[in-house]
């Protein structure tokens, strides 16, 4: 087919109607999620029953200020990307929400994705669409965190709890709340922690691998040189969590408190291990290069091994039992060995990114995609959730 020809059945695809009834269906199953998560977050209420929340006025208003907000960034980050990829008649989907209730998730959901089924053209159609996500979120988040820093409140420290991470973004707009007396914690209003919730996953999304939208706006910027840069952050991810563990171990040893917090350290710094293996899945799941049997680590096994090191890891967060963490980091030393063997640390191409015509950005689209890059370093947070 000529390109014409080509352009034009893009086009047919772009405008053909848009199915629609199961991404209502998702998003009411996640507005319903998200509420149910966001009625957690009232203050003061205790245990109450399922019943006894939705009667509560507090809860209740706790829970539809979580969601709005929430949802308004969700929606605000996949209309971005939708409406970009259909400006340069790239065939999208409406955004799939994926609700995950809580306990299971301290969020109430995954966030959402949407399906992208024509080809993207160029370096300028790609940076568009990966960048208009993140910046359309950020728009709604950046306001909705100031708000809520600053009808946030006070309450007395619990070392029990836990407790959100910092970026250099939400430590700026921190000094908005109010000054926080001695031996008190601040606790987010449920709008802060929902805008923080979206500061989080865009920080995620902009982590330059593969096809995250970090990947794509990387991409465009770089060209195929990202294939490499890709490989080199996802390992890094891996390399934090050992400085992430080594410098709270450390910090404890100076103190004297050996290795008592262990296994709170391990937890806290999971995160970055759990990333590191969960990329390597959508790698896996994504790669252009079909996996043979027997020479690529499968997705079963990374996800047993986590599962398991990670319930491991929860069981022993108050535990000193040597043959426990024995056991543990011989876990974590016998996944690393095939990762090396079969997996994400030898040479691979789970993360090569589809090619796109490698038209010029332009000045002032490459000045888009620093900047859009940049704000990972203003929203990156080192430990994400303590607890």
């Amino acid at each position: 087919m000529n390109s014409e020809g080509r352009a034009s059945g893009e086009e047919r695809a772009a405008s053909r109607p848009l199915a629609w009834r199961a991404n209502l269906w998702l998003f009411l199953a996640t507005a319903a999620s998200v509420f149910w998560t966001g009625m957690q977050t009232a203050p003061d209420l205790g245990d109450l029953s399922p019943w006894a929340l939705l009667r509560s006025p507090l809860a209740v208003k706790s829970g539809a200020q979580f969601t709005a907000t929430l949802l308004a960034i969700l929606v605000a980050h996949e209309l971005g990307h939708f409406i970009a990829a259909r400006l340069h008649k790239v065939d999208a989907s409406l955004p799939f929400f994926i609700p995950i209730p809580y306990p299971i998730s301290p969020f109430g959901t995954m966030g959402a994705v949407i399906r992208m089924r024509g080809n993207i053209p160029n370096r300028r159609a790609l940076l568009d669409i990966g960048a208009s996500g993140p910046l359309a979120g950020l728009t709604v988040a950046i306001p909705a965190y100031m708000w809520g820093a600053t009808h946030s409140s006070w309450a007395p420290m619990n070392p029990d709890a836990a407790s959100l991470g910092d970026s250099i973004l939400t430590r700026l707009f921190n000094h908005l709340a109010p000054a926080v007396p001695p031996d008190m914690d601040l606790v987010l209003s449920p709008v802060g922690y929902a805008a923080w919730i979206g500061f989080f996953i865009t920080m995620i999304n902009l982590l330059p691998i593969g096809q995250l939208d970090g990947g794509h706006i990387a991409y465009a910027l770089l060209g195929p040189r990202q294939n490499r840069v890709s490989v080199y952050v996802h390992r890094s991810l891996l390399a934090f969590f050992f400085v992430s563990l080594t410098s709270l171990l450390f910090r404890d040893l100076r103190a004297g408190f050996g290795l008592v917090r262990l296994g709170q350290h391990v937890q806290n710094s999971l995160f970055w291990f759990g990333l590191f293996e969960l990329l390597a899945v959508l790698g896996t799941l994504s790669s252009q290069e079909p996996a043979r049997a027997g020479e690529t680590l499968s997705i079963r096994t990374r996800l047993f091994a986590l599962v398991g090191l990670w319930a491991v890891a929860d069981v022993g967060r108050s535990s000193t039992s040597v043959l426990l963490w024995l056991a543990w980091f011989g876990g974590l030393g016998l996944l690393l060995t095939m990762e090396i063997r079969w997996g994400a640390l030898r040479s691979h191409t789970l993360f090569e990114h589809p090619a796109v015509g490698q038209n010029p950005l332009g000045t002032g689209r490459a000045a888009i995609a620093i900047f859009t890059l940049a704000m990972l370093v203003l929203l990156f947070m080192p430990t994400p959730m303590s607890l």
